[in-house]
């Protein structure tokens, strides 16, 4: 159950929904926006916003020129990544799993801030199943399978605060959960 509130901002062109929902997942919760987003296009960032606001004019150029999916990324030419070395070699290890397990062709499939065509966002949201944090890879591997074009946003990353991510307690569910991906597909359960 969820309850919405709409606050509009019309000279500004945007407009915002709140949606309580009960815990279920960074995944269910990304989910119930993209069905619940009324424009196009479609953009999230995480809550912390280490990724700049400003990165959405940058996104939007992007779908202007043929994407349908930008994704802000740590891994590609002219970022600009400053946090501890352990979250750097944590990142790097799931990546290399992902890349392994779950073929995108995307270099970073974890960052938080990606902005979605409404029809892709909305094609592939309806898709996708998992609750947690590997959602985006998800994503991104049945964005691949269906032929959408994706653009990786290079952006700088200034990561020093905590993180909600329990490493000891949530890898093992992201490394889970990319091995329910690929078994997912192999059951034909995302479709053609």
């Amino acid at each position: 159950m969820f309850h919405r509130a709409k606050l509009a901002h019309g000279h500004l062109g945007l407009a915002f929904k709140v949606l309580r929902l009960p815990h279920r997942g960074k995944g269910a919760a990304v989910r119930a926006g993209m069905e619940a987003a009324s424009g196009d296009p479609i953009v999230f960032l995480d809550a912390d916003l280490t990724i700049p606001v400003e990165i959405i004019d940058v996104f939007i150029g992007a779908l202007d020129t043929g994407a349908d999916i930008a994704i802000a990324s740590r891994y590609v030419p002219g970022s600009v990544v400053d946090r501890p070395w352990w979250r750097r070699v944590m990142g790097d290890v799931f990546r290399a799993v992902v890349h392994l397990l779950v073929p995108t062709n995307i270099r970073d499939t974890q960052c938080g801030g990606k902005m979605y065509t409404a029809e892709a966002a909305k094609d592939l949201f309806a898709k996708q199943r998992l609750n947690g944090f590997a959602f985006d890879a998800e994503v991104l591997f049945l964005a691949r399978r269906a032929g959408y074009t994706v653009r990786e946003i290079p952006f700088a990353l200034r990561q020093h605060g905590e993180t909600r991510i329990d490493f000891l307690a949530d890898t093992p569910k992201m490394l889970r959960d990319l091995f329910v991906i690929r078994l997912n597909d192999m059951r034909g359960l995302y479709g053609t």
